[in-house]
């Protein structure tokens, strides 16, 4: 019997939809018209063992105990899905050659794989690797004719063990050292330290303290009102000579008013001297198709849907609609051979999204973009919509979402953006002054994006219409070197410095995927330009949910702030654990073991020392007191009935959370029920 496994039900379905009939749904798996047999996961079925599973004694939270590192590593099943495991190990057992079909990445690999491991099954009978990005019975028929064998994914699934574990040491053991010692300042909740949420953490707070320190103060700036000899206005804007550097601030700003009117007087109802002009016309291709990152992005600013909310809808239009490709893709490229699909795909699209109708038909369909290499795709390719069509009504987020990675697409099928980049240099009473603008000569993927609003007043008179001209959206004249120019006057602009803004989902995933920018460090920072930066596609939005949970952060509209208890917790951790730099080290480390260059006990040994000298530094903090968050008590408060017991909704969602009500306030018990603990520590 050949058995395929899948990573989750909605995956085992579609593989079963393209094989032999008839079928029998049996417990846990569908039967096959030839004995074959397809069952599934319902993701992890097992997880790493509690230190209170390895011995007794770490039931207690103890200082003395820690590091708590396992000789010999132990996965337990999951309770809400154990009976799923033994229908599973049933089949394992009977099996004559296995087809592994986890999700097409890190922890799909190792999710099944761990499975066929702890099973024991023989793989000297045979394990193929089934890979599936597409749900659709096309894309699925595709995928089995081109079965791998699972042997070639070892050093991934590897790579992913020594994440997992690597996890759970860092996160297990600096937790509950932190949380000991936070207990002895009488805070009562968990102080959860991970290698992604704590550095996340420290980013958010440390802009927050950024932002309440900064000072703000005025500059000034001149902006020219101008004729050009046939009388078309447009403004130039003043640039201070190296004379003026007593009068700029460290960016360049003007900040002696005086010298900023002394200008605005001299320029008046003035000849303006074109000394230098340059045109060049330039293109810009289609921005590639989605991966999660730039869908979450995108939608938080158009839509403002949160990462998680985003990740959910995607979800349901993989699994439950058929939609989309595999929504947790880190790549932004396809492979060559899905060009072929693209008149069924854009038909798709035409029927899903009847207001798409006009954008499909004008899309070119022999225009090959920059997204389809090969060479780029790595175990899964870009999001995309895929050829189902359906008459089913989606809702309007899943819609708006749908309609997000459609548009995308056809971008990819449309001309280059094309513009006039035009700069002028004037000389003004012997001031120097530059306009600038860039003039759109052919829309092309721009034609898809939204239209933007247009100003209500558009007055004719010469200053104000240019007053709404912006440095780079204005028209400007042909003029030539010599040509005179006249200001008919000056004004002088008053702005004030501004802060950096508080973090959106948008602009903390962006700075999530590119935090090379917020490392010094030449070598760390090169490491995160080449890795995926911090965290990964399929855990940041969840790591942002757990650190809102734990109390540590909160929302204020569109903002993410860090609450005082998340500032508190920043301040007073060893730097190291608050910066990215170590999650750079482990993925440089991680994506060696992939490509064979590594081990994984050349990635543990060292996490394994390391963890000794953090938990004798946490033992020797004098001082470590947390704010109790406001919005931890309020959460607990709700979770009580009226009789002062948790009610069964706020018992399910305490699963996951530890309490910290020991006599001994260097012991810390953890609670009989903890669903899913590690999450908590990554």
């Amino acid at each position: 019997m050949q058995l395929y496994i899948a990573e989750k039900p909605s995956l085992a379905r579609a593989i079963a939809s393209v094989l032999p009939k008839p079928q029998k749904n049996q417990q846990g798996y569908i039967e096959l018209a030839n004995g074959d047999c397809i069952t599934w996961c319902i993701g992890h079925l097992l997880e790493n063992a509690q230190p209170e599973d390895y011995d007794a004694r770490y039931k207690s939270w103890r200082m003395q105990d820690l590091p708590i590192c396992p000789e010999k590593w132990q996965l337990k099943s999951k309770k809400q899905t154990s009976k799923q495991l033994t229908a599973v190990k049933k089949l394992i057992k009977q099996a004559a050659h296995i087809v592994h079909a986890g999700d097409p990445d890190r922890e799909g690999q190792l999710l099944v794989d761990e499975v066929i491991h702890h099973c024991q099954y023989n793989t000297k009978k045979g394990v193929s690797r089934l890979l599936i990005s597409d749900l659709n019975p096309s894309a699925v028929k595709q995928a089995l004719n081109k079965l791998q064998n699972n042997q070639n994914f070892k050093n991934l699934s590897t790579s992913a063990l020594a994440r997992s574990r690597a996890d759970w040491l860092y996160g297990i053991n600096l937790s509950r050292a932190f949380t000991i010692k936070a207990k002895q300042a009488a805070y009562s909740g968990v102080v959860s330290i991970g290698r992604v949420q704590t550095p996340l953490l420290g980013l958010i707070a440390r802009r927050d303290e950024e932002i309440d320190a900064f000072v703000p103060h005025p500059f000034y700036q001149v902006k020219a009102h101008l004729l050009s000899p046939t009388e078309q206005p447009f403004i130039a804007w003043w640039q201070p000579s190296e004379a003026c550097a007593p009068h700029q601030d460290s960016e360049g700003r003007v900040i002696n008013k005086k010298l900023a009117e002394h200008v605005v007087g001299r320029i008046q109802q003035q000849n303006a001297t074109v000394t230098k002009t340059s045109a060049q016309n330039k293109k810009q291709n289609a921005p590639l198709t989605y991966n999660l990152s730039a869908l979450q992005i995108d939608a938080a600013k158009a839509l403002s849907l949160t990462a998680q909310q985003t990740l959910d809808i995607c979800q349901s239009l993989y699994e439950k609609h058929k939609l989309i490709t595999y929504p947790r893709s880190d790549c932004r490229y396809l492979p060559k051979e899905q060009f072929n699909q693209a008149s069924s795909v854009t038909q798709a699209i035409a029927n899903n999204l009847p207001d798409m109708q006009n954008a499909v038909n004008n899309a070119n369909l022999k225009q090959k973009s920059a997204c389809w290499n090969d060479k780029k795709v790595t175990a899964h390719h870009a999001i995309i919509p895929t050829s189902k069509k359906t008459s089913v009504q989606l809702t309007a987020q899943e819609k708006a979402v749908y309609q997000l990675i459609s548009r995308q697409y056809l971008m990819q099928f449309y001309p280059a953006y094309e513009y006039k980049q035009q700069k002028i240099e004037l000389d003004i009473a012997g001031g120097v002054f530059v306009a600038k603008a860039n003039t759109p000569t052919q829309l092309g993927w721009k034609a898809l994006l939204p239209q933007k609003k247009q100003t209500k007043n558009k007055s004719q008179s010469i200053t104000a219409d240019a007053n709404h001209l912006d440095k780079e959206e204005q028209t400007l004249p042909e003029l030539k070197q010599g040509e005179i120019c006249f200001c008919q006057q000056g004004e002088l602009v008053e702005k004030m410095t501004s802060p950096p803004e508080h973090f959106t989902d948008a602009t903390l995933l962006a700075a999530m995927t590119g935090i090379s920018r917020f490392v010094k460090d030449a070598e760390i920072k090169k490491i995160l330009k080449e890795t995926d930066g911090l965290g990964t596609e399929a855990t940041r939005a969840s790591m942002i949910e757990v650190l809102q949970k734990r109390g540590f952060i909160q929302r204020q509209g569109k903002q993410i702030r860090a609450s005082q208890t998340g500032r508190d917790l920043i301040k007073q951790l060893p730097e190291q654990l608050t910066l990215p730099d170590m999650t750079a080290q482990w993925e440089a480390t991680l994506e060696q073991i992939y490509q064979g260059e590594n081990s994984y006990q050349n990635f543990i040994s060292p996490l394994q020392r390391q963890l000794v000298a953090l938990v004798e530094q946490c033992q020797n903090l004098t001082e470590f007191k947390l704010t109790q968050s406001e919005q931890k008590k309020r959460f607990y408060n709700s979770s009580k009935g009226k009789n002062g017991r948790a009610t069964s909704n706020s018992r399910s969602r305490n699963r996951n959370r530890s309490s910290t009500k020991s006599a001994n306030k260097n012991k810390v018990k953890l609670p009989k029920k903890a669903k899913n603990q590690q999450k908590l520590y990554q």
